[in-house]
Parts: structure tokens; sequence; C-alpha cells
């Protein structure tokens, strides 16, 4: 393969008069084990277990767990097919893989369906999520009402309540991602070691109750024993040609039941940010997935039909199916019905959750296909206030809103539209990698199982298996599924003509955009971005910059830099979509009229106060990330930030240093400063450092070293020496005690009753001074006079021994 370090300089004769800009190629990025990536997709993926099993049954009838258990099975090929993608030099998911193997009109084509899949995604989750909790609170309520007697009790129209329930969920969402919503894999791995609580309580007594009820095994999966449903028949509704094809039959049933496996796109997803070994990892994470979805969504799903009575599954529990499993199992009324509550709460979360990371996917994909040129500036211009991409979340937000209304909450019909996204898209996905092998017949790191070589050729056995089944369960289900066929085609096709239209009028604004910018501009791009490339020294200050009307940042760090002693370089963010790539080529890097805009205001600025900047450009996964590698990466001594409008200094600083700590070694400290919009800043030392003390607390080392030194053999003592014991003294108290020395130790913090920063050092407000970085000195704190008064004991004990 060749290097990925690329540079271009605009070969224009007045370089001399233009401003140099420096453009990174490598993303900036954060990275996590294989534990979180497998939570991250599981949280997507576990959630079709709460729905998937009841729909397909209503579909095909009571043999649907087969299908869904072959659908698990199945899966684990269909996310080989990924891994090896995954593996390649292509990035980003089906949309980057297609557009590479088959161009951009098939690229934009794939897209399209799986945008389809992901804004119906969220209603589906969102909806599922209100029927589980109604469905609660009618037997609640009817329950109590039989219990004293009371008739059937208030009863909530499920469906209506649910869509409600649904339109919430969406709306909050929607919301947090206006702001900026934090992505977390911690959040995500917390809520999967609650959602595993609840799955081996469920196998566990589930299995007990089989084997103590004696229950039978549904029927097998025989084209005699399928019993579909006239709306699952579609186009073939009231014809004999499903009945008379047994095998026909059978793929009818598995089309049914495709939509288990969701999710696998999250995996492509969040690949690029799985920590080293990243191959190794990525198929840790797919063996993790693997074995959870077949346990959680396949064998719940075939427990059920053994649990639940055939009188009320269907018709009462298809929507929350887990819950009617808890509800007829073995064991006294008060316990099934304390865990039903706990099944609630875990559906919630995750159901609840599934509705974020479809606005989030999709918002991803947007963005993705957005910074490959194919969406206008329009769709990418961030809000004025939070810096996020606010048209592309409304656009999939009132998508979303809009199915839910329109289907008033009806799980069956938002399922049977779901699938057309999932299989279409893993269709060309499974297409493109098929054309790959042959295109490309380099060795690869990864590839889908069963291959055979035939002298100097390889048959990818496996692979073309997959697709063949990928795409014949894709047919079939265009004739069986009339509501996701007709409402999947114009979805698709809508979108498909809104790419189309929207790159070719992209395309004429970038050639626009990208003249002006060599006109005013040196452009360079760098793979990596070092001291070298900036031709700076060490030492110098970073200032970043998100907003052009309000570089008041960059006015502060200009007015107390002398940059002839130390370098000054602004450094603006290209949030990438999340499975965005690792690497940018440099022909795919557009430039936006907000970032013109930026670089312009940035030079202005500089100039007005007579002083040289440097220009960076570096695409990031997360800002905070970006920052402290840049910063770690050209060995700054200060970052200087203006203050976020969702986060206070204080939180900005703990995200820097939480970012710093994920650094590898060798790793550099730094300060960094919060500066307000009325000037004034809030510096915070990143990384170990020493703490801030005032007089009162040196005076107190220095009595104990008076007093101390008096002993015998003590004459060589240190004022360190006092600091180094009492420091190993309170870790070994630490050891011992932990409960006992927190507890101490915050009992002497909330005596102190001054304000805290990063790391425990003490900050009050920067004091407008004179060029460079200088500490402030500390104010004296409440306990000041405890200490002052601590070493006055000292110094009387000791003379009145």
């Amino acid at each position: 393969m060749a290097s990925r370090k690329q540079t271009f300089v605009a070969p224009l004769p007045d370089q001399s008069t233009r401003v140099r800009l420096v453009v990174a190629s490598s993303v900036m990025l954060t990275f996590i084990s294989f534990w979180r990536a497998a939570a991250i997709v599981l949280n997507d993926l576990g959630s079709s277990a709460f729905y998937a099993g009841g729909l397909a049954e209503e579909a095909v009838g009571k043999s649907a767990p087969w299908f869904i258990l072959g659908v698990m099975f199945f899966s684990y090929a269909v996310r080989a097919v990924y891994v090896e993608s995954c593996s390649m030099f292509t990035r980003g998911g089906v949309y980057r893989i297609v557009k590479e193997a088959l161009g951009g009109t098939f690229a934009k084509v794939s897209v399209s369906a799986l945008m389809f899949d992901y804004v119906l995604t969220g209603p589906i989750s969102g909806v599922s999520a209100g029927h589980y909790i109604i469905g609660a609170l009618n037997e609640l309520t009817t329950f109590y009402a039989h219990k004293y007697h009371l008739g059937y009790g208030l009863q909530l129209p499920e469906d209506s309540a649910s869509a409600a329930l649904a339109v919430a969920i969406t709306v909050y969402f929607w919301w947090q991602n206006i702001k900026g919503i934090e992505e977390s894999s911690e959040k995500a791995l917390t809520i999967m070691k609650i959602t595993t609580v609840m799955v081996v309580i469920l196998l566990g007594w589930g299995i007990y109750t089989v084997l103590h009820r004696g229950a039978a095994l549904p029927p097998l999966p025989t084209a005699g024993n399928l019993h579909f449903s006239d709306g699952a028949l579609g186009f073939l509704r009231g014809t004999s040609f499903a009945k008379k094809l047994g095998l026909f039959g059978v793929l009818m049933a598995f089309g049914h039941s495709v939509l288990a496996m969701s999710g696998e796109e999250s995996l492509a997803q969040v690949n690029r940010e799985i920590e080293h070994p990243k191959l190794k990892n990525l198929k840790r994470a797919a063996i993790v997935i693997a074995i959870y979805s077949f346990l959680f969504t396949g064998v719940c799903s075939l427990l059920a039909v053994m649990i639940i009575p055939d009188s009320v599954r269907v018709p009462l529990y298809r929507d929350n199916l887990i819950a009617g499993m808890a509800m007829y199992m073995v064991g006294p009324e008060a316990l099934r019905i304390t865990f039903r509550a706990f099944v609630v709460v875990v559906g919630f979360l995750i159901l609840g959750g599934a509705v974020n990371t479809a606005i989030v996917g999709s918002t991803g994909v947007l963005m993705r296909v957005a910074e490959d040129g194919v969406l206008t500036e329009w769709f990418r211009k961030p809000q004025k206030k939070f810096g996020t991409s606010y048209r592309i979340v409304n656009l999939v937000a009132i998508m979303q809103l809009v199915v839910i209304v329109l289907t008033h909450g009806n799980v069956v019909m938002i399922g049977e539209a779901y699938a057309f996204g999932v299989i279409w898209s893993f269709t060309f996905n499974a297409l493109a990698m098929l054309v790959l092998r042959w295109k490309y017949k380099g060795e690869r790191a990864a590839k889908v199982p069963l291959n055979l070589r035939i002298g100097k050729t390889e048959i990818p056995l496996g692979l073309i298996f997959v697709f063949l089944v990928l795409f014949t369960t894709a047919v079939v289900n265009l004739l069986t599924k009339s509501v996701a066929t007709v409402s999947g085609i114009i979805f698709a096709a809508s979108f498909f003509l809104i790419f189309s239209l929207s790159e070719r009028d992209n395309k004429r604004r970038h050639d626009l955009t990208k003249r002006q910018m060599k006109e005013h501009f040196q452009l360079e791009h760098q793979d990596k971005v070092g001291r070298e490339s900036l031709a700076i020294r060490p030492g110098g200050v970073v200032v970043t910059m998100r907003d052009s009307a309000a570089p008041f940042a960059l006015k502060w760090a200009l007015s107390n830099t002398d940059t002839e002693e130390q370098d000054l370089v602004v450094l603006a963010a290209r949030m990438m979509a999340p499975g965005g790539p690792e690497y940018v080529d440099a022909c795919d890097q557009l430039f936006s009229e907000h970032e013109q805009m930026l670089f312009t205001k940035a030079v202005s600025v500089a100039e007005s106060f007579g002083k040289h900047v440097s220009l960076l450009v570096v695409p990031a996964g997360d800002i905070f990330a970006a920052l402290v590698q840049t910063a770690n990466s050209l060995e700054a001594a200060a970052v200087v930030s203006g203050l976020s409008t969702k986060l206070t200094a204080q939180e900005q600083a703990y995200h820097v240093g939480q970012a710093w700590e994920a650094l590898p070694e060798p790793k550099r400290q730094f300060t960094f400063y919060v500066v307000k919009p009325d000037g004034e800043a809030l510096s915070f030392h990143i990384g170990p450092h020493a703490p801030t003390i005032n007089a009162s607390e040196v005076e107190l080392v220095h009595r104990l070293w008076l007093n101390m030194r008096r002993a015998p053999n003590m004459h060589h003592l240190h004022h360190s020496d006092i600091v180094t014991y009492a420091l190993t003294r309170m870790a070994s108290e630490f050891a011992r005690d932990r409960q006992g020395t927190l507890e101490g130790l915050q009992q002497s913090i909330d005596e102190r009753l001054v304000p805290r920063g990063l790391g425990g050092t003490r900050y009050d407000r920067q004091e407008e001074g004179g060029p460079g970085y200088s500490l402030r000195q500390p104010k004296q704190d409440a306990n000041s006079g405890n200490i002052a008064r601590t070493a006055a004991e000292i110094t009387e004990v000791t003379s009145a021994g």
C-alpha cells in the first residue's frame, strides 16, 4: 500500500503574501477496549430482542423462534463480512465500502437504504419501550382492580399511549443531540452490565420453568408448520404460490425474522475507535456480540414460546414478549411482578438508548456523505450556540416523529418497513466486498471463511454464500412486505434524488471555495502534525477557535503572548462523523464556507495585534482528545480555549484532563486556560504538577522541620523528607482503611471552603498581566488559621518537652 503521507503546496507565485495553513490527514481519536465496543453495538443490536420474537411469530406462526435462532447464526457470517471490510484500507461502513467497490451511484443508493434502517430504528425502539411501560401499567391496574373487586381498572390505549411516549423520548434525545450529547462507551457498558443481570436471571429462571413444567419445543421450521398472517403475505396475498413452494415459504419466514439482525452497521462505525491491536480486538468484540445476541435474542425467543401460553402470547404480549415471560415463570406472584418491573426498567434503558443511537447513527451517516461532498454546506452549518450540525439532527428527528405519528405506535407496521433498510444495506455491503475481492487481490488481514483456491485463483465461497442469502431474502421481502416495499422505495428514491442534486450543487460551490482558499492561504496537507510541519519552537501556545464572530479567546491569547518568544497556533477542529475514516485523503478535504470565514478572521485578528500566527486544521472524532493530542504533538506549554456554551470551565478542564490521562507516553504537561467572553480567564494545570500551597502551609512544614531536626541523628533532615513521609503514611493508611481515609480527607476539604480546580489545586480568577503565563499567587483560605495554630501548637509542645 502506498504511504499515507501527502503534502500539497498550492503552486502560486505569490506564496509570500499568503498565510500558511496546515491541514492534518490523520484523525484525532480516542480509543476504547473491545468490551466497550461490543457494548456500544449491543445497545443497538440487543434492543431487537425486546420485540423481534413477537413480530416474527405474528407473521409466520409458532415456529418463529427457530428462524430467529437461524438469523442469529447467520448474523455471525454477516458480521464476518463487516470484519473483513474493516480490515481493509476503506473506512466508514457501508457508504465508503460501496463507493470504493461500485462507485458513487451505488453508494448513494446503499446509504439511502441504510438511512431507512436508521430512521425506523428510533421509532420502533421508542414505541416498543412505550409498550413495555404501558403494558406494565395496564396489567398492574387490572391486578389491583381484580384483587379489590373494582372491575378492570383504568386501561390506557396501548398503541396511542406508546406512541406518545416514543414522541417524548425522541424529542428528549433530539434536544440532547442539538446541544451535543456526550457519547460515552462507559454508559453503554453500564447499561449492558444491568441488561446482563436481567438476561442471566431470565435464562436461568426460564430454563428452570421449562424443566419444571416439561414444556415442549416449538414446531420445527418446516413448510407445513408455517402459518403466515395476511399482512405477512404482502403482494402474494390471495394466491397459493407461497404454500406450493416450501423453500419459498421458508425464505419468507426467514425474511420476516431478519430484523433481529439489525445493528450490525454499528460495528463498522465503532471500529475506528477500537484500541490496538485493532483487528484482534475487533474480532473479540464480534465474538462477544455473537454469543450475547444468540443467548439474549435467540434463546429467549425460544423460551418465550415454551413458557407463555398460546392464548395470550401474541394477542397480549406480542410487543413486550420478555415482560410476558416474567409473568408466567414458576414462582411466587410477588417475585414475578418484581422481576417484571425490572424487565421494564431494563427495556426502557436499552430501547431508549437505541433511540439515541438511531439519531446519532443517522446523523453520522449524513455527516459522512456531507464530508464526501454529497450534501451541501447548508446541511453542515453549525448551530451558533452549541456548534452542532443541527439541521441534520432536525431532519432526522422530524422523519422519526413523522413515522411515529403515521403508524400510531403500531409496532408491526414499523417492523415490517424496518426490515427493508436492514436487509438491503447488508446486501449492498456484501456485494461491495465481493467486488473488492476481485478488484483488489492482495492479502487481507481478515477474510470471510470458506475460500477455495484453484491454482492462483481464489473463490470466496463463504462471501458468495452470504451475498446470495442476503440478496434472495431481500428479493423475497420485496414481494411479501408490501408496506416495506412501497415506503422503502419511495424513501430511498427521495434520498437518492436529494443526494444527487445536492452533490452537483456542492461540487460547483466547492470548486469556487477551493480557488478562493488557494488565493489567500498556502495549503499544506500533512499525515501527522508536529512542530516541524508548522515550523514552530517547543513551548508554544495553542488557541482553539470555533466561532468567527466571537474570537475572544484568540484576542486574549494575543494580548498575553509575546510571539517573538512563544509561537502561537490557531487550531480549528473539523469534527468527523461517527464511523468516519481514520485517515482523510487530501482530495477529500473540503473546506466549508464556515472554515474559510474562521481562518480569514483569525488572520485578521492577528494582524490587528501586529503578531504572527500559524493555522492548523485537524479532523477529530472528539474535540478534547484532538486538543490534547495536538498540544502534545506540538510540545505546547499552554492551550487557550473559549468558555463553552454547555460546560463550565471546570468541566472543560476535567474533560481535557481525562483526555490527557488517556494519552500514551511520553506526554507533556501544559496549562489550560478558559477565557470568558468578558476577557477574564481561569487556568488549570494539566498533568502531574506541584500543588499550589499558601504561606501558612509552608510555615507548618517549616515548623515540623525545625522541631524534628532537633532529635538525635536528624541533622540531615530536609523539608522534602517531611512531605515524602506524610504522603507515604497517608498512602499506607489509605491501603488499610480506604473509607476512613476518604472521610477524613473530605472533612479537611469541607473545612477549607475554597473552590477547587483540576487535581485538587485551588484556583481563582486569572489576573491580567504581562506576557507569558505565570501562575497566580494563591489566596489565603479559611483553613489558614487552623494550620497556623497547628504550627504554633507543635512549637509549644516541643518547647514544653
